[in-house]
């Protein structure tokens, strides 16, 4: 194991939960209506654009290109707002020490989201430095359940998908990370069971345990 790529809403920090909130106050202003909890994993782990298509599905509503572009854009100003409190003490448990366990083995770390704020959020989290490579999820072709971004992070770490691992607590990350090669660490429920290993919570992680994955199902 020579990299660890990593997701970031809900496995660095719990920020997948000011998304939906963004999304919820976007579509009760717009259309007055409400979104239902379920609807949150469906636009878990996926980018911007995707969970927006998700959230007019629902809504069985069509819109223009212009008006997809503004509703995009307004959701991601009412999220970016969300996170000027946010700090190192909203890193989720576990995940500072195994980013500095991980850094002492000396392995490469990449972040592999959809989302365009990566590196805001990384340097608001006191992580920015711990990062080798940040995937720009604006210049892959296709997002997850596609490989495409967790492939970009191994390229700009210049390792071979192989010798990657990937952390991720969506089905479609996990997804993901399977169709890209490498072995997938699962953090959540059931859901996840498609994973390479599976760990319920971040502070069930550990460099021992990933390592061990690793060697498991590579």
């Amino acid at each position: 194991m020579k990299g660890v790529l990593f997701d970031l809403d809900g496995v660095i920090a719990d920020t997948a939960v000011f998304h939906f909130a963004a999304w919820r106050k976007l579509v009760r202003d717009h259309f007055r209506a409400e979104l239902p909890d379920e609807l949150e994993e469906k636009t878990k782990g996926v980018s911007r654009e995707d969970s927006l298509k998700v959230i007019l599905d629902y809504l069985q509503l069509s819109v223009s290109d212009e008006e997809f572009a503004a509703l995009a854009a307004e959701k991601n100003e009412a999220y970016v707002e969300t996170l000027e409190d946010l700090k190192p003490a909203h890193i989720l448990p576990g995940i500072a020490d195994l980013i500095s366990d991980f850094k002492q083995a000396g392995l490469k770390l990449g972040l592999a989201s959809a989302s365009k704020n990566g590196p805001i959020i990384l340097d608001k989290l006191g992580l920015a430095d711990a990062f080798d490579a940040i995937a720009d999820p604006a210049k892959v072709a296709q997002g997850k359940p596609a490989p495409d971004i967790f492939l970009a992070a191994a390229a700009a770490l210049n390792l071979q998908p192989a010798d990657c691992v990937g952390l991720e607590d969506s089905v479609a990350g996990v997804t993901a990370i399977n169709a890209a090669g490498m072995v997938s660490i699962g953090i959540g429920g059931a859901e996840l069971a498609h994973a390479s290993e599976r760990f319920e919570s971040t502070s069930d992680l550990s460099y021992p345990a990933i390592e061990a994955a690793w060697q498991a199902n590579r």
